[in-house]
């Protein structure tokens, strides 16, 4: 930790002399943002140093959906976690996804056992904007948000008539297409309605496993948004959205390709494996201040995500419903600015597993207990502010029905000097966990699940200090600098345990210590001419105390970086973006000490090019390619899938402990298995679109 203590205060000192000796009339516009305080802020006035992406991000590297576009933010990391049906989290400085809490419009939407699959269904057409928080955020929303939290914020309907369309198809047969449509109702009332359709209809094997490189995915989502306002200030907003989709992966010959064509008819059997997911998902958001100068606002959501689903042999049907309501009362004096919050969260679970269903000695259904899990909070806090300083402090109180009382403390100082400006958080977290809804390969069948004791919620100290500062660069061009050192120190962080049982995942409290540190570097070039750039730089240091050894988390690595570079015509009609990431090795799950699989991945980066040409005022089209080198994980090991000519594992031959042996047909002692995987498995890729 003092190393990185001295490393990152080495760069913040050198960044802040540097701006000792400039001032510039130059100026970055200052976003508006809402997730670091439940209230709309500028991004300057933040106590909270929050990254804001518009629509220029997601141009600059087009994709189908939100966990794909996310790979170029800073410090952030898609992981992907199945090789076959392509589900995944998100990384914020190298924490898993479970501590990653995702908004919609500032409501929790996506949890539970909606990250699996949930994060592939928000288009990123109707995306006004995206705010990431890297570091503690319970304290403002509760459980799951010790790593931070991503905010989708999402067009508002606008007062005037207006349609747009995205269509857009690749080499590899995909076609997306983006709809919306604004509409003034009356003079007080509008409306935004969006449609999303994505088809992915191709078999691929170019590793020659007999799988499928990528899962063939067919989803639909229909988006609508009402919105009130008058002339005092009254406004009432309402969004739902219906998401479908279906999607498959396995052996090549396991399904058809038609678009939410059912079930294979081999799902749930043992002669041709597959993993088929059937999606269905409901979600609404509502608020509603009274006025302008009113300081209470109401605020709610619903979502209710059904999923039935085959993997291999094994049959996971569940079903989650999530209640959330809250009340904000806001009130300015003098220099203080309180915030009072008092929200309800209600969840709803019942699945055919273990986690609700018991069964008698014979294997019998005996009865079933839907998980339903209510928790209620309040939270206070109060900003001052003093001439250049300004101070925030929050306290949080939860009642958990399985834990009790749970507190969350928060604490800011931010220093604004000129165009610099310093900011040091403290703030605690906590996580309540429900394994069988969270990690994929605790559901495949592929391995069992081993509890070693009851699991007790996860608790945080997370400290966060960071400095940004704006440089004229020659009085054309200004390049924005953000620094931020991260410090995260565990209680009670629950691990899954991959190495000890091949054949087995095992969960436990780990209170032995664990540590999440590390150090961010941003440097944006805001140029008036044609060129500009970003570049981000991710230091993490992730170590769990083990047997009283220190290691490093598997799939947790140690750098990870991106950059954009954008070139734009005198004219400004054509915009080209160079684009990519760079992530260092990481630790990987083998099978035994005969698995042949590097027990570590090698360094690896994925570059990509798009063009935008604006045809007319209304009119554009725009090409590119993805990964243009084309790399893929399988070129630095033997083989991704394990014994994928034997993926029912008919001819393993076990001990007496139910450890696989060597055997001639066997020779590394393998099981099959899909949770070796690192990076995305897609070849290169063309496409060409039209907006």
């Amino acid at each position: 930790m003092y190393r990185i203590l001295k490393f990152a205060l080495a760069i913040l000192g050198s960044i802040h002399c540097l701006n000792a000796q400039n001032d510039t009339s130059l100026k970055i516009i200052d976003e508006v943002v809402i997730s670091t305080s439940l209230t709309t802020t500028s991004r300057s006035e933040s106590l909270v140093s929050v990254d804001v992406y518009r629509t220029s991000f997601f141009k600059a590297n087009p994709t189908n959906n939100l966990f794909e576009s996310i790979q170029l933010a800073s410090g952030v990391r898609p992981q992907v976690n199945c090789n076959i049906c392509n589900t995944g989290d998100i990384h914020i400085n190298g924490m898993e996804g479970p501590y990653t809490m995702v908004l919609i419009d500032g409501m929790p939407i996506i949890s539970s056992l909606g990250t699996v699959y949930g994060l592939m269904g928000i288009p990123s057409s109707m995306i006004e904007r995206m705010e990431i928080v890297k570091g503690p955020a319970s304290t403002l929303y509760g459980s799951e948000a010790i790593g931070g939290l991503i905010n989708i914020i999402t067009k508002a309907p606008s007062k005037f008539n207006s349609f747009q369309s995205d269509v857009r198809i690749s080499s590899w047969l995909d076609a997306n297409i983006d709809l919306s449509a604004n509409k003034k109702i009356t003079k007080n009332w509008a409306s935004l309605t969006g449609v999303n359709l994505y088809s992915s209809p191709s078999k691929r094997d170019f590793n020659k496993d007999g799988f499928t490189d990528v899962s063939i995915q067919h989803r639909a989502s229909i988006f609508q948004k009402i919105a009130y306002q008058n002339t005092k200030g009254t406004a009432f907003n309402l969004g739902i959205r219906k998401f479908l989709e279906d999607r498959w992966g396995g052996q090549m010959n396991f399904h058809n390709t038609n678009p939410f064509s059912g079930f294979s008819p081999f799902s749930g059997g043992d002669s041709i494996y597959g993993e088929s997911i059937a999606t269905r998902r409901w979600e609404a958001i509502a608020s509603y201040k009274p006025s302008t100068t009113s300081p209470i606002e109401i605020q709610g959501s619903f979502n209710q995500h059904a999923q039935n689903s085959y993997y291999g042999t094994l049959h996971f049907q569940a079903i989650q419903q999530v209640y959330f309501g809250q009340a904000i009362y806001r009130k300015t004096l003098g220099s203080h600015q309180f915030l009072t919050a008092i929200n309800h969260r209600f969840t709803y679970y019942d699945d055919n597993t273990g986690a609700t269903i018991f069964k008698d000695s014979m294997g019998n259904t005996v009865y079933s207990i839907p998980q339903k899990v209510p928790i209620s909070g309040i939270l206070f806090q109060d900003q001052y502010s003093f001439k250049n300083h300004s101070f925030l402090g929050g306290l949080r109180y939860d009642f958990h029905p399985n834990h009790g009382n749970i507190l969350s403390y928060r604490a800011s100082w931010k220093i604004k000097q000129r165009t610099s400006i310093w900011r040091l958080n403290w703030g605690t977290g906590f996580r309540t966990v429900n394994v069988f809804t969270e990690d994929h390969a605790a559901l495949t069948g592929a391995r069992t699940i081993k509890f070693s004791e009851k699991l007790r919620p996860e608790e945080s100290q997370n400290f966060n200090l960071s400095f940004e500062t704006n440089q004229p660069i020659r009085n054309k061009s200004l390049i924005r600098i953000e620094s931020n050192a991260f410090f995260t120190f565990f209680n009670n962080r629950i691990l899954p345990d991959y190495l000890s049982d091949p054949s087995a995942i095992i969960y436990t409290n780990n209170s032995s210590g664990s540590i999440n540190h590390g150090a961010n570097l941003n440097i944006d070039w805001i140029n008036s001419g044609r060129f500009s750039g970003r570049l981000s730089a991710t230091y993490i240091y992730a170590r769990q105390k083990i047997n009283n050894q220190w290691i490093q988390p598997l799939l947790t690595e140690s750098f990870n970086g991106t950059f954009t570079l954008t070139y734009k015509n005198r004219l400004k009609t054509t915009t080209i973006d160079y684009s990519g990431n760079i992530v260092s090795p990481m630790h990987l799950p083998l099978l035994g000490d005969l698995d042949p699989r590097p027990s570590t991945s090698p360094w690896w980066t994925i570059h990509n090019i798009n063009v935008n040409i604006r045809i007319n005022k209304t009119r554009e089209i725009y090409f590119g390619i993805k990964n243009i080198f084309n790399w893929t994980p399988n070129r630095s090991a033997p083989f991704l899938l394990a014994r994928s000519n034997d993926p029912f594992d008919k001819q393993v031959i076990y001990d007496a402990q139910g450890n696989p042996l060597a055997s001639p047909s066997n020779p590394y002692a393998l099981t099959f298995d899909a949770a070796y995987v690192y990076a995305p498995n897609q070849i290169r890729t063309f496409y060409i679109g039209f907006r």
